[in-house]
């Protein structure tokens, strides 16, 4: 993203970001509510286009090319997708639709190898005991594992999370980002960004950092450099002391 910005009336959802993700990144992008997080992914998941600056996704720039040519190659969950999703549809349903980017089973049909891949990919994320099950009778921790395991359908280049750990328990959140970590830490992933309001969300295995706040880029770099209290404090408008212990982080309000 260069010199990007959206805006909306007279208020600038996005203004001025720079940022770049090399193939090798696994990104976490950090802000309070408003900051910006979800419209900077969904412009990189192609669903947004920018009032302003330029976008190039895995070499292509958007307006020069085909969006239908471009989507299948980054992968995106996100609970907005929730809406399109039809409630009756079986997991595995859900999962292989995204081969043909559609949403719902109509008239296209499959091939053995489509149904044997969203199993696989269900299995994975530890979905496949409710493969068989309505979308409408999962709980959130199970629907966002088969939201990954749609996200994944197509092989992407590009792996784009909108907040994958939000509305969990502290047990379904520790397995999800366990899950999380043994992907990011696999050399033949896909490049992987991720959204979150809370650093003890941030799965090992990640290793830079886009801070947004109203909008604009506090920072962006490698988390050591990024995740700090200085930053976060620019951030979100709080003091903040920031721990690691060993691959995880934390952050509670400064007493100081």
């Amino acid at each position: 993203m260069a010199d990007v910005g959206v805006r909306r009336g007279q208020s600038w959802l996005l203004h001025n970001v720079n940022w770049t993700v090399d193939d090798v990144d696994r990104w976490v992008v950090v802000g309070p509510n408003g900051a910006g997080k979800t419209t900077a992914l969904s412009i990189a998941a192609t669903r947004m286009f920018p009032t302003m600056g330029t976008v190039s996704i895995l070499g292509e720039r958007m307006g020069q090319v085909d969006i239908a040519d471009l989507r299948p190659r980054v992968g995106f969950a996100s609970s907005s997708l929730l809406r399109d999703i039809p409630m009756h549809e079986k997991a595995a349903d859900v999962v292989m639709t995204s081969a043909y980017g559609v949403t719902g089973r109509w008239r296209e049909s499959y091939e053995a190898q489509d149904r044997a891949r969203a199993h696989r990919l269900l299995n994975d994320w530890g979905a496949s005991s409710f493969a068989e099950r309505p979308f409408a009778s999962l709980s959130e921790g199970e629907r966002k594992r088969v939201l990954i395991a749609r996200a994944l359908m197509s092989d992407p280049e590009l792996l784009l999370l909108d907040e994958p750990g939000a509305g969990l328990d502290l047990a379904g959140r520790e397995e999800l980002v366990g899950m999380l970590a043994t992907f990011a830490h696999k050399p033949d992933s896909p490049t992987l960004v991720l959204v979150t309001h809370h650093l003890e969300e941030i799965p090992p295995g990640i290793t830079h950092a886009l801070l947004l706040g109203q909008g604009r880029m506090v920072a962006a770099g490698p988390l050591d450099q990024t995740l700090t209290n200085q930053l976060l404090c620019r951030t979100f408008g709080m003091n903040f002391d920031v721990r690691r212990i060993g691959e995880r982080w934390s952050a509670v309000m400064s007493q100081s």
